[in-house]
């Protein structure tokens, strides 16, 4: 199976992403969009993958099994540079520091790849430092930017980079894919409504049964806080929860990543690293550390968003309305919910959730953030 086969987006822009990228010469600067669950960033990864994979034949790029294909995946490939930040802006040293990198030739691939996320938190003086790279690039260099919307990127920048929107996969797409994988209903169809379009996230649902007991952990939060010290006890929870299932994830991800490099090199287990592939083991290592940051916001965020599905659903039934619930299993709970909030409080509740991931975006103080949430819900 090759890289582009993990990728739950439309077909048509599939194909066209796979011809790009076996082009002789890509378009030099690329803008991915998507809202929160769209496979925006992955899409932008893989192609960078495409773009430097071993295949001769171009039909054929983006393997996912040759050097290139797994080193780009890991972060550890000499030509690929793949730049993220928890900081709320991009500074213009670090804006800097790319255009730098961006002028060196390639080592050992076809292209110099430069993947920047986040770029709807470069200031304008900092988005004009790149400009002129994006605007006049070095003929090696190809520039993929991420972002939620256009709308969130300078239109200068906007302007010079060949647009890739994607939208969020459907539960029926997650549910499709799970089924191909191995995943049997009715676990396949739970998992697919808890993964808000996360097409990995359901499948690690599906097969790892500390996550989805952490997840509905999650979900059943709100509807337990009676009192002040509950909500507080709540949002001390919750951060806990997020926290493990980050380490989880991470955990996971590492160790598949490093035994993939070791095999590429041709090390086996226990074996001694040489002082000559020391610095790829290390660019590993140094990568996950960056990641495993990124992974704990993004999974802080995906928690909380889960929150958001509870109140979605107790507005449902508050409502009477026919649309299914994400949380079946929490009905009862949920009809006993809404019996203490009417449905203009619930509508306010999915409001200030909005709020408080707003304020997580912005590197707010998380424990705050949430017991600010968490107080909403005292029983009065």
């Amino acid at each position: 199976m090759s890289l582009w086969d993990t990728l739950l987006i439309p077909a048509d822009k599939l194909q066209q992403l796979r011809t790009d990228a076996a082009a002789d010469r890509p378009t030099h600067a690329w803008l991915f969009t998507g809202a929160t669950g769209a496979p925006h960033r992955e899409a932008a990864k893989i192609f960078a993958a495409a773009l430097l994979c071993e295949q001769p034949d171009p039909q054929n790029r983006g393997c996912g099994q040759c050097k290139g294909c797994v080193t780009v995946m890991n972060g550890s490939h000499a030509d690929f540079t793949h730049f993220s930040t928890e900081a709320t802006h991009i500074s213009i040293d670090e804006a800097r520091e790319l255009v730098m990198k961006a002028q060196d030739r390639p080592t050992v691939g076809r292209w110099r790849v430069i993947l920047v996320e986040d770029t709807e938190r470069m200031p304008e003086r900092t988005s004009n430092v790149l400009l002129k790279a994006i605007e006049e690039p070095p003929p090696h260099t190809i520039w993929l930017l991420t972002a939620p919307s256009p709308n969130d990127v300078l239109v200068t920048i906007r302007s010079r980079c060949r647009p890739v929107q994607l939208p969020v996969p459907t539960d029926a797409q997650v549910h499709e894919y799970l089924l191909a994988h191995g995943v049997v209903d009715p676990l396949a169809h739970r998992a697919a409504r808890l993964a808000l379009g996360d097409a990995q996230e359901g499948y690690r649902l599906a097969t790892d049964e500390r996550a989805m007991a952490r997840r509905e952990l999650i979900t059943s939060l709100i509807l337990n806080v009676r009192s002040i010290s509950s909500a507080f006890n709540a949002a001390e929870k919750l951060t806990d929860l997020a926290d493990q299932d980050a380490q989880a994830v991470s955990a996971l991800k590492d160790e598949q990543e490093r035994q993939e490099l070791l095999a590429l090199l041709g090390i086996r287990e226990g074996e001694r690293v040489s002082p000559s592939l020391r610095a790829q083991v290390r660019r590993l290592e140094e990568q996950q550390k960056r990641r495993a940051k990124r992974v704990s916001s993004d999974t802080l965020l995906r928690s909380v968003a889960q929150v958001q599905t509870v109140l979605r659903d107790a507005l449902t039934v508050a409502l009477s309305a026919q649309a299914p619930l994400v949380n079946e299993h929490l009905r009862e709970p949920l009809e006993a919910f809404c019996t203490r909030r009417s449905a203009q409080q619930l509508l306010e509740d999915v409001q200030a959730v909005e709020l408080t991931l707003r304020r997580l975006r912005t590197n707010a103080n998380a424990r705050l953030a949430l017991e600010a949430l968490m107080s909403r819900f005292v029983y009065q």
